[in-house]
Parts: C-alpha cells; sequence; structure tokens
C-alpha cells in the first residue's frame, strides 16, 4: 500500500476572510523616507499624484493608519476565489528527503492565474467611484495585464495594456488571454506615445523593459482626461491590497496548529512578496515571533541584492515621483529572461527599508537553478508554477535540504504567486537544454547607477 500523502489544503469559512487589508507602515520603527517630486525634488503630496491616480488609493498610498477597510463589493468580488488554499507539500518534503514541513500558499488558483487580481478589483473599483471610464497600465509577464483586463470588465470598464516586447514575443497566449478579456493590448516600446517613439529612434529593435512600458502607460494617462494609470506592484497602495494574502496565511495556520519559521516570496517589484511577508512581519516588529524572511530575485536583475540604495524614478521617461528604493537605475534594460514579471529596476520602498534594516534577506537565484525547482516541485506536487513563483521554490528547497542537514524540523512557508499554463515556451526551451543564466555584471551595475539622480 503506498503511504503517499495528499497535499493537505487549508480553507477558511467565508465569515473568516480578512475584512480590512493590513498597513505596515502603522507598526515600522522608523517612518520610510517619503517620495519626492521629480522636478522640485521636494516631498510629494496628493497633488502630485492626482494626475494619474483617484484620490481613494493616493490617501492609501500615504496613510499611516494600520487597517483599511475593505469595500463590501470588492469582498463580494474577492469571495468568487478567496480564501486560497494553504498547502502542505508532503510529496515534496519526501522528494527531498527533509525533515522540515512545508507549506505554499497557493494564489494560482485566482481567475487571471496569480495573486495580481488581489489589487487589479480595488483599483478598478476605486476607480470606477470616481467616473473614471479608462485605466491604462504595464505588464512584463502577462500576468498584471490579464488581472486588470478580468477587473475592468467586472466594472464594465475599458483597459489598455502596454506588454514589454520581449515578454509578448515570449508568451503570446497570455497576449492572447489579456485580448480575449477585452483589453486593448499595444507591445511596448510603441508608436503610441512619446516616450516609445524616442526609445524606438534611437533602438528600432528595443525588447522593453517594465520602466519602458511604465512610461508609456503613464503618459497615456496623463494626457487622457478620462484615463487614470494602474500599478501592478511597488507601490504601497499596491502591497496593502496584497496583504489578503499574508492574512488569510495567519488564519490558516492558526486553524492547523502551526506558524512558520521561515517565509519566503519571489520579488520583482515586491507586491506578492510583501502581501504575504508583511503581516507576519508584523509580529516580528512587534517582538512577537523570530520569523525569517527571504526575498528571491533573478540573478540577471539583483535589485535588492546589488542595486544602490537611493532615491530614484519608477520608470524610464521620469514621470513618476522619486522613490527611496533599492534601485539598479531607471534606464535599466534587462536581459530577455522568462521571468517576465522580475525584469524591474527598482523596489517598494518599504520592503527596500526592511532589507536595508537587516529584516529581510535577499537572494538571487540564477534562470536554470529556479526552473530545476519548478521541475522538482511539479514532479511532486502535480502543479505547474510560473517562472516567477518558482524563484521562491528555489529558496524554499534549499532551506529545506538545509534543514536535512541539520536535522532541524522548521516551518517553512513560500508563496506560490501563480501557474505556469502560459509559460510553456519557457519550459520547452528549458527541457531542450536552450535556457541559458545570465548574470548582471559589474559594469552593467556601475552603467545603470549613473542615471540615478543625486539627492
Amino acid at each position: 500500500m503506498s503511504n503517499f500523502k495528499v497535499p493537505y489544503k487549508t480553507y477558511l469559512e467565508e465569515s473568516e476572510l480578512p475584512k480590512q487589508w493590513y498597513n505596515i507602515a502603522a507598526d515600522l520603527k522608523e517612518p520610510v523616507l517619503p517620495p519626492l517630486n521629480g522636478k522640485t525634488k521636494k516631498p510629494a503630496g496628493p497633488e502630485d499624484f492626482t494626475a494619474i491616480f483617484p484620490m481613494a488609493l493616493i490617501m492609501q498610498e500615504m496613510t499611516q493608519e494600520r487597517y483599511i477597510d475593505i469595500p463590501e463589493e470588492v469582498q463580494e468580488k474577492y469571495k468568487a476565489y478567496r480564501s486560497t488554499p494553504l498547502c502542505r507539500a508532503y510529496a515534496l518534503e519526501k522528494a527531498l528527503g527533509t525533515p522540515a514541513k512545508i507549506y505554499y500558499k497557493y494564489e494560482g488558483a485566482s481567475p487571471s492565474g496569480s495573486h495580481k487580481l488581489n489589487t487589479a478589483i480595488p483599483q478598478v473599483y476605486y476607480n470606477k467611484q470616481e467616473g473614471v471610464k479608462r485605466l491604462a497600465t504595464e505588464t512584463g509577464a502577462g500576468q498584471w495585464g490579464t488581472a486588470l483586463s478580468i477587473a475592468t470588465q467586472m466594472f464594465d470598464m475599458e483597459c489598455t495594456v502596454y506588454m514589454v516586447k520581449v515578454s509578448a514575443e515570449q508568451k503570446p497566449y497570455r497576449k492572447i488571454l489579456i485580448e480575449t478579456y477585452g483589453a486593448n493590448l499595444i507591445k511596448s516600446p510603441s508608436n503610441q506615445t512619446n516616450t516609445g517613439r524616442a526609445i524606438l529612434a534611437v533602438d528600432p529593435d528595443s525588447l522593453g523593459s517594465l520602466g519602458i512600458a511604465i512610461s508609456e502607460a503613464v503618459e497615456d494617462a496623463a494626457t487622457h482626461d478620462d484615463t487614470k494609470y494602474a500599478l501592478g506592484s511597488v507601490l504601497n497602495h499596491v502591497i496593502l491590497h496584497q496583504t489578503i494574502i499574508g492574512q488569510e496565511a495567519m488564519k490558516q495556520f492558526e486553524k492547523i496548529g502551526d506558524y512558520p519559521d521561515v517565509v519566503i516570496g519571489c520579488c520583482g517589484g515586491g507586491s506578492n512578496f510583501s502581501g504575504l511577508a508583511f503581516p507576519f512581519m508584523k509580529e516580528k516588529l512587534n517582538g512577537n515571533k523570530d520569523t525569517e524572511f527571504i526575498a528571491v530575485e533573478p540573478s540577471a536583475c539583483p535589485t535588492l541584492t546589488k542595486g544602490k540604495f537611493a532615491y530614484d524614478y519608477g520608470d524610464v521617461g521620469k514621470f513618476t515621483p522619486l522613490m527611496m528604493q533599492y534601485t539598479l537605475g531607471h534606464d535599466f534594460m534587462p536581459p530577455g529572461i522568462h521571468a517576465g514579471g522580475l525584469r524591474y529596476h527598482g523596489d517598494n520602498a518599504t520592503l527596500s527599508k526592511l532589507v536595508k534594516d537587516g529584516y529581510i534577506k535577499a537572494v538571487a537565484v540564477h534562470q536554470t537553478d529556479t526552473f530545476d525547482a519548478a521541475i522538482t516541485f511539479a514532479k511532486a506536487e502535480s502543479i505547474l508554477p510560473a517562472p516567477e513563483s518558482s524563484h521562491a521554490i528555489s529558496a524554499a528547497i534549499n532551506e529545506a535540504l538545509k534543514c536535512k542537514e541539520t536535522g532541524e524540523e522548521k516551518t517553512i512557508l513560500f508563496c506560490l504567486s501563480g501557474h505556469g499554463h502560459f509559460d510553456l515556451t519557457a519550459y520547452d526551451a528549458y527541457l531542450k537544454g536552450d535556457l541559458h543564466n545570465v548574470d548582471y555584471t559589474d559594469s552593467d551595475l556601475k552603467k545603470g547607477f549613473e542615471c540615478i539622480p543625486e539627492i
């Protein structure tokens, strides 16, 4: 008789679902330095954001309140797919021969296939409340573009998505999915904006970047009275909405009588890592727990591990305010690795500060290592993970193997932030041996740092 154990899944009852988002700003030991107006270099106020965001989101971006009520209409939309399962990875534990207990919070069960819908729904809701007709956004791997296209359909709004060119070409089915939900998808850089035309004039074959796509989307929003901009990561209000992940996970651990010793997430702009980690971080900041936190990024885009902690723009066109963050420089042009959602030059300011202050450990992993981990996980747990999520899996496996060496019975939690059903070209390249590692060199760093303004 087989001793195989079916993955244990914990859900929450409808009455147990969080009714508020958690804002970590209320529990920081010292505040994050404020964003600066890009022109005056003075602290930015609400008026600096009104051209691209509705006032409700601007207030969430700047608030120090610990908890923000989730509107009832947003709660109802959440109930279509939340709670998401907290799963015990018995088969992976057995395959690794580790005494560690490995859990993953699976966000790929949402209609968009990733955690991104958690913020797309409230962002569209607040824009709709203020009379906005259309939203413009960027997307890297396509998960955010998919989520926003779904959410705008929920609220009968229009959506324009500037998708990084290399990702649109690597992931054609993600592009088709976004268009199926009714969004107008434009490969970036494009000839639709001044920013895009300027980039193409210098480099007609540009692969694009999130920094360029953000500039195009922000320019689009700022030049159309009926349009606002929506961002899928990096900013505080985005991470605020994603804390639904960590709050659910904490309640689920309470139900099974366990608590993580290590919390792990992949990290591009910071939304899924912070969404899972920040509710647990609250306990560490207040001295109640001593959990270890690991943010995992690509070696080809080592923002937290090699970047400079400085004020920098969030986009190539310098439309955004300056944020105090780890950055590779806003002119960063990433190599065409398959983890498109992690190819961003900067990180959330609060996350960056927590890394700077030693509360979060940052690690960088190579592309082939992440796919090695993804295949190991898929064979054990029967879920094909997104390349982005596979960075977290890689680190979780490494932690579990350390426990195998030491005999420690740690509880490890990671965020499986999305499935890889639209990433099969990447898996095909890996299986054929055509996937290669890319390192960000010292000369790359030096060149990237040159564009960072001196504040």
